[in-house]
């Protein structure tokens, strides 16, 4: 079956008048024109009397988001002087050897070992200083109530309450 062959409603010659018709209806109707712009020609005064008009702050961002862009964009600063050091710090220890790894351990163990003295003499000077001596009888009460329930057979399921 060819599409382009076949009849469909009305002949040929009936379809080209029809469209010939709808064609010349659509042409003989006029063309409506919106005007797009508007174009002031008048010559504005050299001079004149007339007190200047006040003109509406329109700004394009808001301030609160100014405030936040210069604060992030302070903070991306910070950050990258950060990367900055901590890539110097970096490439200064790529070439580790154990010299270098005393060196930059040692004030740490320093303070470590100072820190673990000062709190032993401490603890030390607070355990001499407590004495705590108890005269007279000591004596202990302990009293139990333990009720004990179990229900269910297969899946049994025992309650203690002690009070």
């Amino acid at each position: 079956m060819d599409p382009l062959n076949t009849q469909h409603g009305m002949p040929e010659s009936e379809a080209a008048a029809e469209a010939r018709r709808l064609i010349d209806d659509w042409a003989s109707k006029p063309v409506r024109h919106h005007p797009t712009s508007f174009r002031d020609d008048t010559e504005p005064p050299a001079f004149g009397t007339t007190p200047p008009v006040k003109q509406e702050d329109h700004r394009i961002v808001p301030a609160w988001a100014a405030g936040i862009a210069v604060a992030s964009i302070g903070v991306g600063a910070g950050v990258t002087g950060i990367g900055c050091g901590a890539w110097l710090v970096l490439q200064g220890l790529a070439s580790v050897t154990l010299n270098s790894v005393l060196m930059v351990t040692l004030p740490f163990a320093g303070l470590a070992m100072a820190a673990t003295a000062i709190g032993g003499a401490i603890s030390k000077a607070r355990a001499a200083v407590t004495k705590n001596v108890y005269e007279g009888p000591v004596t202990h009460h302990t009293e139990i109530h333990n009720n004990s329930t179990t229900r269910g057979a297969f899946f049994a399921r025992t309650r203690n309450e002690i009070h």
